[in-house]
């Protein structure tokens, strides 16, 4: 298939072109490179020996533009990772992530119809839950209540998209429901590479592990929680970029997926394992919670591997041994 990939130099972006070229899709990537870098296709071309991959740095709210990259690659499906994705800054810029991820995916959603492309894989969130009622999560749990700016968006798009598909059922449609994403690619040549301060945990624990940082901080020891620190359902980036392909392998109608492990670990655990994987103590402190954050999350992955044949391979320990892996090899990022 000739797949356009919105924000693929992006973390999962990057590691799902990488597995889309290895199962032998012709892949073209737009990107605006607002929190990416085009070294990255460099790092995918050295790993697949694949020189075919086609890059347009863009926005996804440039419609002009977008219209004459469709009208030239004609392309059969579309994944789309292009957004701003901080919590934490959602919630001090939500008119930004508002106007990106919103009306950004509007303006390729119009696009995408023009060109009679009807094939769509998004990237979605398990934000869409909020506070969850109870654990593990499924694809049935209401959805709402958003604690975050960010969160809010990724609703937003997905009840388009649902909108989208009642007035046009020749769409087909894979939400797909990410939990927590870490690790990175096992030849430590393509991983996370956030911008300054990062705002996930792994890759501020890799970041204080090479002294980059000099202490992590917990936020919060007080939730409802077996050691109070925040649970999450981490997952393998690797593991998640398979479930885009089976994902697009099953495409038909409107369709919702989680993509997580079932498995959630505190804050705690997850310095726990980094340390006895990697043998390197971590320094931390308890800090306040962080507004928009909750106690615990983690997936009922249960439909994915019964419809998509999809469930996470790899456990903590390689999670946070290929994290550090990547950062090892790459102390200052791309």
């Amino acid at each position: 298939m000739n797949i356009l990939v919105t924000g693929g130099c992006g973390y999962i972006g990057s590691h799902t072109v990488l597995a889309l070229l290895e199962a032998g899709h012709k892949v073209t990537i737009i990107d605006n490179l607002c929190n990416s870098s085009r070294e990255v296709l460099e790092r995918i071309k050295n790993i697949t020996g694949i020189n075919e991959l086609t890059f347009v740095e863009m926005d996804i709210r440039d419609a002009d533009g977008l219209e004459i990259v469709f009208n030239h690659y004609k392309f059969d499906a579309v994944m789309h990772f292009a957004g701003l994705k901080s919590v934490g800054e959602s919630t001090k810029k939500p008119l930004e992530y508002y106007d990106n991820n919103v009306g950004g995916t509007a303006i390729l959603l119009n696009v995408m119809k023009h060109a009679n492309v009807k094939t769509l894989v998004f990237s979605s969130s398990a934000t869409v839950y909020g506070d969850p009622i109870s654990v593990p999560i499924s694809e049935t749990a209401p959805t709402g209540g958003t604690t975050n700016p960010y969160g809010t968006t990724k609703l937003m798009i997905e009840q388009m998209l649902s909108d989208l598909y009642a007035s046009d059922q020749s769409w087909n449609i894979a939400r797909l429901r990410y939990f927590n994403p870490v690790g990175a690619h096992e030849s430590g040549l393509i991983g996370e590479d956030p911008g300054g301060i990062p705002n996930n945990l792994m890759p501020y624990i890799t970041q204080v592990a090479s002294g980059k940082l000099d202490e992590l901080s917990v936020y919060g020891d007080d939730y409802d929680t077996a050691d109070g620190s925040g649970v999450r359902d981490y997952i393998h980036v690797v593991d998640l970029a398979a479930g885009h392909l089976k994902a697009l392998d099953k495409l038909e109608g409107l369709a919702t997926y989680n993509l997580g492990t079932g498995k959630g670990y505190s804050v705690l655990d997850v310095i726990k394992a980094f340390e006895d994987v990697n043998d390197i103590k971590i320094s931390y402190k308890i800090a306040p919670r962080r507004e928009g954050d909750i106690a615990s999350c983690y997936a009922d992955p249960t439909l994915a591997e019964s419809e998509l044949g999809w469930k996470a391979n790899k456990d903590i320990n390689q999670m946070v041994r290929d994290a550090w892996n990547w950062q090892s090899k790459n102390p200052t990022g791309y």
